[in-house]
C-alpha cells in the first residue's frame, strides 16, 4: 500500500507565499513522476507542475514564473513553493505519485488527499 500525503495549505494573503509539501510512503520500490493539480471550487481539477525521476519540471502556464516545484528523492517528497499568490489560486491542492511497486513491475498512480489553499483578497 502506498500514501500520498500533502501538508503546508492554509490561508494565505494576496501577494504572499507558501510552500506545500508531498511525501510517498509505502511499498515503492521507484517513483517516477509527481506532480501538484489543484481544484478551484466549483471547477475542474487541472494541472499545476509535475516531475520527473530524473529532474524535469513542466508547469502550468498560471504557474510559471510564480510557482517552482523541487523533489528529494531520498525522502520521496516534492515540494510546491508558490509565490505571489492570487484569489484565483485559492483551491485545493493534490499531489500525485506514480508507483512502482517492484522491479519491472507496472507503474500506478496514486492520488493524495489534497491540502487546502484559500487565498484572500
Amino acid at each position: 500500500q502506498v500514501q500520498v500525503v500533502e501538508s503546508g495549505g492554509g490561508l494565505v494573503q494576496a501577494g504572499g507565499f507558501l510552500r506545500l509539501s508531498c511525501a510517498a510512503s509505502g511499498n515503492i520500490f521507484r517513483i517516477s513522476d509527481m506532480a501538484w493539480y489543484r481544484q478551484a471550487p466549483g471547477k475542474q481539477r487541472e494541472f499545476v507542475a509535475r516531475t520527473t525521476n530524473g529532474g524535469t519540471t513542466t508547469y502550468a502556464d498560471s504557474a510559471k514564473g510564480r510557482f517552482t516545484m523541487s523533489r528529494d528523492n531520498t525522502k520521496n517528497t516534492v515540494y510546491l513553493q508558490m509565490t505571489r499568490l492570487a484569489p484565483e489560486d485559492t483551491a485545493v491542492y493534490y499531489c500525485i505519485a506514480v508507483v512502482r511497486y517492484r522491479d519491472s513491475g507496472p507503474f500506478y498512480l496514486h492520488w493524495g488527499q489534497g491540502t487546502q489553499v484559500p487565498v484572500s483578497s
